[in-house]
C-alpha cells in the first residue's frame, strides 16, 4: 500500500487519548483495524518525503494563538450557514438545517438506521489503495462530528460551514458524507481556522449526472496545522468541481482521491496557495480514470516568499479500458525570493492507447519583462508586482463557475498581497 509505518508503540501514544465515539461503529472498527495495519506514516513513506508528519504524529496539538474567527468570505451570498466551533456543531449560530431538495443531519446525533451508515467511510477504504492514507482512516474512526448530505434534487441555496475556534490547542477531528442522486446539485462552501490541528475527510458520491461544485479557504491562522482529504466518486456524466484558497498556516497538506467510475463524468481540481515565512503547503492528487471518455484537470499554483515551501504530487492513472480519456494537469510556483522552494512530482501511468494526457510543472520568479513593461506604463512596483500574481493565479480561479464566490476569491487575495507587501 506504499506505505512505511512508524513502530507500534508510536501509534499507540498517538491513539492514547483518543475513544471511539457512538454511532457508525462498524465503519469505525474497520477504519481502526486500517490503521493499526498501516501505523503512522513516516519521513521514509513515499508520499511523505516532501513534507514531515511529525506535527500529526505527535499526541497533543501544538498551541497555535487564536486570531480572527471572523466570516470574511461568502458574506454577501443567499446561504444556509452551518458554524462548528472548535469541532462542536454551534446550533444557535447556524440556519434552519431545513433546505429544500436537501436532507442535513450531524455524525455526532445520527439514529441507527440513518442512510449515511452505507456510506460513511467507503469511500475512504476505497481510497486507500493503492497508496496508504493513515490520516483519513483515523478520522474514519475517531471523528466527533460533521454533516451527513444527501440531495435529491437541486439544492436551493449553497451550504457556508463555517469553522471557528476558541481554544489555542483545538484538536478537531471532522468527517462529511455528501450523496448527491441522480441529476442532483450543490454547492458547498468552506471556510475558517477550525482548529490548531485539524484533520478533515470530505467524502463525496455522485450519482449520474450529478452536479457538485466545493469552494474552500483556509486561511488566518499563521500556526496552523491541518490535514484534509477528499475522496471523490463519480458515476455517468457527473461533474464535480474543487477549488481551494489557502492563505498562511504553518503546515497544510491537502489530499483528493478521485474516482470515474462512469462514462462521460468530469472532475476539476484546482487551487491557489500564498506563503510567507514558515509556510508549508502540500497538495497530493491521485485521480483514477476506469471508465470511457472522462474529463479531469488539475490546476494548481503558489505563491511563495520569504522561505516558504510548495509541494505537490499529483497522479494521472487511466486503467485499461478507459478510452478517450482526457487528463490534464498543472502545477506552478511563483517564487518572490530565492529562499522559498518548490517540490513538484507530477505522474502518469497509462494502460489505455486512446488517450488525451498531459502534465507540467514550473517554477520560476516575476517575469522581468511584464514587470518592467507595466512599470514604464507609470504602474507602481507593488501595484505592478500584484497584478502579474494575480494574473499568474488566474488560472485557479477561473474554474470556479460562480463570479460572485469567484470575486469573492479575488479580494481575499488581494488583501493577502496588500498585507505581505515588504
Amino acid at each position: 500500500m506504499g506505505a512505511v509505518s512508524v513502530k507500534p508503540e508510536a501509534l499507540a501514544t498517538r491513539l492514547g487519548g483518543l475513544s471511539l465515539p457512538t454511532g457508525m461503529t462498524p465503519a469505525r472498527d474497520a477504519a481502526l483495524a486500517r490503521l493499526s495495519a498501516m501505523g503512522l506514516p513516516g519521513k521514509r513513506d513515499e508520499y511523505w518525503h516532501y513534507t514531515h508528519p511529525s506535527a500529526f504524529n505527535a499526541a497533543t496539538a501544538m498551541p497555535a494563538a487564536v486570531g480572527d474567527n471572523g466570516a470574511a468570505l461568502f458574506a454577501g451570498l443567499d446561504a444556509v450557514k452551518l458554524v462548528f466551533v472548535d469541532g462542536v456543531f454551534d446550533a444557535a449560530s447556524s440556519d434552519d438545517l431545513t433546505l429544500a431538495g436537501v436532507s442535513l443531519s450531524r455524525l455526532a446525533t445520527a439514529p441507527e438506521g440513518h442512510w449515511a451508515q452505507a456510506s460513511y467511510g467507503a469511500l475512504e477504504a476505497a481510497g486507500q489503495s493503492p497508496i496508504a492514507r493513515p490520516w483519513a482512516a483515523l478520522n474514519t474512526a475517531y471523528a466527533s462530528d460533521g454533516l451527513l448530505i444527501h440531495v435529491t434534487g437541486k439544492a436551493a441555496k449553497p451550504l457556508s460551514v463555517i469553522y471557528l475556534r476558541r481554544n489555542e490547542t483545538s484538536d478537531v477531528v471532522l468527517h462529511h458524507v455528501v450523496k448527491l442522486e441522480a441529476g442532483a446539485e450543490l454547492t458547498l462552501l468552506e471556510q475558517g481556522p477550525a482548529a490548531s490541528r485539524f484533520n478533515h475527510v470530505l467524502e463525496v458520491d455522485l450519482a449520474p449526472s450529478a452536479r457538485f461544485h466545493h469552494i474552500r479557504a483556509q486561511g488566518r491562522d499563521l500556526a496552523r496545522h491541518a490535514v484534509t482529504h477528499i475522496f471523490a466518486h463519480l458515476a455517468a456524466e457527473a461533474l464535480f468541481k474543487s477549488f481551494t484558497l489557502t492563505a498562511d498556516g504553518a503546515l497544510t497538506r491537502n489530499e483528493a482521491v478521485i474516482t470515474f467510475a462512469g462514462h462521460d463524468a468530469k472532475a476539476h481540481i484546482a487551487g491557489a496557495a500564498m506563503g510567507d515565512g514558515a509556510f508549508h503547503h502540500d497538495d497530493t492528487v491521485f485521480v483514477t480514470h476506469a471508465a470511457e471518455r472522462c474529463e479531469s484537470r488539475q490546476v494548481f499554483k503558489k505563491v511563495l516568499k520569504h522561505g516558504a515551501v510548495g509541494v505537490f504530487q499529483g497522479k494521472i492513472l487511466v486503467k485499461k479500458g478507459a478510452q478517450k480519456t482526457d487528463g490534464y494537469q498543472i502545477s506552478q510556483a511563483l517564487l518572490l525570493d530565492d529562499d522559498s522552494q518548490f517540490l513538484a512530482k507530477p505522474e502518469l501511468e497509462i494502460y489505455a492507447d486512446d488517450v488525451k494526457c498531459s502534465h507540467g510543472s514550473t517554477s520560476g520568479a516575476i517575469d522581468d519583462g511584464a514587470l518592467f513593461y507595466l512599470r514604464s506604463r507609470g504602474v507602481p512596483l507593488r501595484v505592478a508586482q500584484s497584478l502579474l500574481i494575480l494574473a499568474f493565479l488566474a488560472d485557479t480561479i477561473a474554474e470556479i463557475e460562480d463570479d460572485v464566490i469567484a470575486e469573492d476569491i479575488r479580494a481575499q487575495l488581494e488583501t493577502w498581497l496588500a498585507r505581505h507587501e515588504s
